[in-house]
């Protein structure tokens, strides 16, 4: 992928020691490693997204509407996105293996708070601190690029991130099934507790990799803005990126109040089985990362685009039959995470001794778009209910081809 020699030592002179970026001798990343940094992710990222199918029974617990309990899923993101921005990029500076276990015990702390919040203000700035602690899997991730050689590292990407793909739709299936018979606190106990024995485990088996950034934060945090101005392809990425979070989060925040609808009438552990549906399409993120390092990221970006458009046109159209809800959850899904591994290829590519903030750019820009999709999609379901909702939708994936078409090019 083309990257200008005249704009990379811009983007790292500022306060990097200049270093070599991955050679092609390097020695394949062990399968187990990879594993883990996979399952890691998936456990993580599920902080994010089990409060979704419970989000009637916290409006029922606290007294409020389904429209302000969808807060909960906002400020979980909006919490993920902060850690993306001010969390993430000390990946590049610090030792990243005890960044990693500290914000897991962060998490872990939070969710404790979450699961005994007396009010629903408290869950709410719980809620908030929780996904900031839990952006993690954007520190793995980085890590997983720099251990991988050149001629396996979409594969690993792929890998590690059908990890965290499965962890997100998973998490739902966990979490309603959790509700339904053990109360929604239960869910946030276990996870909390979760966290705890994942940082041992962490602790006894992540590699030390210690960065070669030698500036100050200070330095750290502007070199961001640096990066953005000198990169035009990951301005694109992440402006994509971010409309095709905005709609795949829509879609999730919304389909629990959906399914629990008089169109379908299902409780929250049937609704939640919709993440089993959606966690096939996983399967799909190891392949887009061979087919990125095989025939380029474009081609497997414009696909998902294109499935991603497909998903939405037939849920409006046929989301009232299970089928057609079915399908369209596969479909969504396999979409999103072709457009998304393409686009981190891409990213991943770029300044690879940056590679910790070019991630923070990239996903902290897609987490913006998923926050304002979570709010845009419960808006959309309170004034105009499902065909509101996947107009939403549409309007943001068609946003994602434009620019993808058009910008920077």
């Amino acid at each position: 992928m083309p990257t200008s020699p005249a704009v990379v030592p811009l983007a790292i002179s500022a306060a990097d020691q200049p270093t070599s970026s991955t050679p092609t001798t390097q020695p394949p990343i062990a399968p187990a490693l990879v594993w883990l940094m996979a399952v890691t992710c998936g456990l993580v990222v599920a902080n994010l997204y089990y409060n979704q199918p419970l989000l009637v029974e916290i409006s029922t617990t606290f007294g409020i509407t389904e429209g302000k309990a969808s807060l909960i899923a906002t400020a979980t993101q909006v919490g993920y996105t902060i850690g993306l921005l001010f969390m993430v990029p000390l990946g590049d500076k610090l030792e990243q293996k005890k960044l990693i276990i500290l914000q897991l015990l962060g998490a872990a702390a939070c969710l404790v708070v979450v699961a005994v919040a007396p009010t629903f203000g408290v869950m709410l700035l719980a809620s908030l601190l929780t996904g900031l602690f839990s952006s993690v899997p954007q520190l793995l991730m980085p890590l997983a690029a720099h251990l991988a050689n050149d001629q396996e590292r979409g594969r690993v990407v792929g890998k590690v991130m059908s990890g965290l793909l499965i962890g997100i739709l998973l998490s739902r299936t966990i979490s309603g099934y959790v509700g339904a018979h053990f109360g929604w606190r239960t869910m946030f106990w276990a996870a909390a507790a979760t966290m705890v024995v994942l940082s041992g485990i962490l602790l006894l088996m992540l590699p030390r990799h210690q960065p070669l950034f030698s500036g100050s934060y200070k330095d750290l945090l502007r070199s961001l803005g640096q990066l953005t101005r000198e990169q035009p392809l990951l301005r694109r990425s992440a402006l994509v990126g971010a409309c095709m979070f905005a709609g795949f989060s829509a879609f999730w925040t919304t389909l629990v109040f959906f399914l629990e609808s008089p169109a379908y009438g299902y409780h929250s552990d049937t609704a939640g089985l919709f993440g089993l549906i959606g966690a096939s399409g996983a399967l799909a993120a190891p392949l887009a990362g061979k087919s990125a390092d095989k025939r380029g990221a474009e081609y497997a970006l414009g696909a998902g685009i294109l499935l991603f458009l497909g998903a939405y046109v037939l849920l409006a159209l046929g989301g009232y039959y299970l089928i057609g809800l079915i399908i369209g959850v596969v479909v969504l899904d396999v979409g999103q995470q072709l457009t998304h591994i393409s686009n981190q290829s891409q990213v991943f590519a770029l300044v690879p001794d940056a590679r910790s903030r070019l991630n923070t750019v990239y996903m902290t820009t897609c987490f913006i778009g998923a926050s304002i999709g979570s709010y845009a999609g419960g808006l959309a379901w309170t004034g105009f209910g499902w065909l509101g909702v996947c107009g939403v939708g549409l309007a943001f994936v068609g946003t994602a081809w434009l620019v993808n078409r058009f910008y920077g090019r």
